[in-house]
C-alpha cells in the first residue's frame, strides 16, 4: 500500500511539474486542465485494475495472466500465489476425505456416523447391506425409523454405551451382530457393527460339546458308581460280582473309547496339513474287508467291488481311521444277513471309496447332521453298538484335511452308502 501512495505522488507532481509552466506561459486555467488530465488518467489506471480485480473476485480462478503495473502487480501476484495455494490445499483435503470413505468402505465392520438426533450423517456399504440402509435415500433421517427392532431402540435412547448390543436382525435371521456406539467429536455418534455369527456358532457348538461329552460320561460313570456301591454295600456271591464286574469293564471300557476318539479328534484338528505319501489302497482295502469279516464274524456277506487302479496320496493312518470307521458303522448298524459292500473307482476326475449296506436306513433329516459330534439318530442302539458318536465327524476332518468330501445317501428299510470322493490331485498311478 506504501509503494502505491508513492506512485500516487510521484504522478501527482509530474502532472503539477507539467502544469505550471503551462499556466505561467498560457492561461492559468491551461495549466489545473493538464493537471486534471493527469489526475484523470492516473484513476483510469487504477479504475482499470480494479474493474479487473472486482471480476476476479466474483469468479476466483487460477490465472497467471491476472498481473498489472507496479504496485498492482504485486497485489495481483499475491492473489495469484494465494489462489494456487489455497485450491492445492482444498485439492488435498478432497484427497484426503475421498481416501477416508473410500477405507470406511472397505471394512468388513459396517460403520454408521449419527448426529445426537440419530440422524444418518454417513454409512459404508457393509451397513447397508447389515442393517437394510441405502445412504442415498437415508441421509439425514433418524435411524431409529429405519430400524425399528425394539431392543435397538431401546438401546439408543438408553444412552448407555458401555456394553455392545448384540441384535439379530430381522432381514437376516442367521446373522448375529455386535454393535458398539462411541461418542465423538462432542455431538457426534460412531456405530460399528460386527459380524459376530461365526463367533456365535463356534460358541454354541462349544457349549453343545460340553454338554455332550458329559452327558456321554455321566452314563457310565453313574453305572460305575452304582455297582461300586451295591458291591460295597451288599454281600455278592462270585458269580454276581463277576458279572458286575464285567459289566462295570464294560462301561469302563466305553468311557475309554470315547477319550480316545476325542484325543483322536483333536489331534486330526491340530495336526499340521497330511503327507503325500503314496497309499497302496489295494492291500488297504484287503484290510478293512478282512477287519469288517473279524467284526462281523460271519454274520454279513462281505463283497468288494474294485473297478480301476490307482492309490492315494496322504497320511495313510488318516485314511485308514477314516475309511475303517465307514466300514465298522456298516457292519454294527446292518442286521444279521445283510450284505456290505466295499466299492473303489478311479476316474480322470478323481476317486471314490464307499461302503454300501442293506441295513435300516437313515431317515434324510437325520442325514446333514451325521457328522456332528455326538449326534445320533438312534441313541440306545448306538450305544448298544458300542459306537461313541464320534466316528462320522473323525471321518470329515480326516477326509477335509485330504480335499475329500464325504456324501452319504439313505433310504429307510432299504439301506446306506457313505462315500469318501477324493480330487484328482489326490489319485496316484492311475
Amino acid at each position: 500500500m506504501t509503494s502505491l501512495v508513492i506512485r500516487a505522488v510521484i504522478l501527482a507532481v509530474i502532472a503539477a511539474a507539467i502544469a505550471i509552466p503551462v499556466g505561467i506561459f498560457s492561461r492559468p486555467w491551461h495549466g489545473w486542465a493538464v493537471f486534471c488530465v493527469g489526475l484523470v488518467l492516473q484513476q483510469l489506471i487504477h479504475f482499470r485494475h480494479f474493474s479487473r480485480l472486482d471480476r476476479w473476485t466474483r469468479n476466483p480462478v487460477v490465472d497467471a495472466s491476472l498481473e498489472g503495473e507496479g504496485a498492482w502487480d504485486d497485489i495481483f501476484g499475491r492473489l495469484y500465489r494465494h489462489e494456487k495455494e489455497l485450491r492445492a490445499q482444498i485439492e488435498q483435503r478432497d484427497q484426503t476425505i475421498s481416501l477416508l470413505r473410500a477405507a470406511a468402505q472397505a471394512l468388513t465392520d459396517g460403520v454408521v456416523m449419527l448426529d445426537l438426533q440419530n440422524n444418518i450423517m454417513f454409512c459404508n456399504t457393509t451397513a447397508e447391506t447389515q442393517l437394510g440402509l441405502k445412504l442415498d435415500t437415508d441421509q439425514g433421517q433418524s435411524i431409529l425409523n429405519l430400524v425399528r427392532q425394539p431392543e435397538f431402540v431401546v438401546y439408543l435412547e438408553a444412552l448407555d454405551f458401555s456394553r455392545p448390543l448384540t441384535l439379530r436382525p430381522e432381514r437376516y435371521k442367521d446373522r448375529v451382530y455386535a454393535i458398539h456406539v462411541i461418542p465423538y467429536a462432542g455431538s457426534r455418534r460412531l456405530m460399528q457393527i460386527k459380524d459376530i455369527t461365526q463367533a456365535d456358532r463356534l460358541d454354541q457348538t462349544r457349549r453343545d460339546f460340553v454338554a455332550n461329552v458329559s452327558h456321554e460320561l455321566r452314563t457310565p460313570l453313574t453305572v460305575l458308581a452304582g455297582f461300586l456301591e451295591t458291591m460295597q454295600e451288599i454281600e455278592l456271591d462270585d458269580t454276581e460280582r463277576r458279572r458286575y464286574l464285567a459289566m462295570m469293564a464294560d462301561q469302563s471300557d466305553r468311557m475309554q473309547s470315547i477319550v480316545q476318539d476325542l484325543l483322536t479328534l483333536s489331534s486330526i484338528e491340530s495336526a499340521p496339513p497330511p503327507d503325500n505319501d503314496a497309499v497302496d489302497m489295494a492291500n488297504l482295502i484287503d484290510k478293512l474287508r478282512r477287519d469288517a469279516e473279524a467284526l462281523s464274524a460271519g454274520r454279513h456277506t462281505i463283497v468288494v467291488d474294485a473297478d480301476g487302479s490307482g492309490d492315494l496320496r496322504g497320511s495313510e493312518p488318516e485314511l485308514v481311521s477314516a475309511l475303517a470307521n465307514l466300514v465298522t458303522n456298516a457292519v454294527r448298524y446292518t442286521p444279521p444277513g445283510g450284505k456290505i459292500t466295499l466299492i473303489w473307482k478311479t476316474s480322470p476326475q478323481g476317486a471314490e471309496f464307499a461302503v454300501q449296506d442293506t441295513g435300516p436306513g437313515i431317515d434324510a433329516k437325520h442325514i446333514p447332521r451325521l457328522t456332528e459330534r455326538f449326534y445320533r439318530v438312534d441313541r440306545g442302539r448306538s450305544r448298544d453298538s458300542g459306537g461313541t458318536g464320534l466316528g462320522l465327524a473323525i471321518v470329515k476332518h480326516s477326509l477335509n484335511r485330504h480335499q475329500a468330501q464325504l456324501d452319504i445317501k439313505s433310504e429307510v428299510g432299504v439301506g446306506s452308502r457313505f462315500a469318501a470322493r477324493f480330487p484328482a490331485s489326490r489319485v496316484a498311478n492311475q
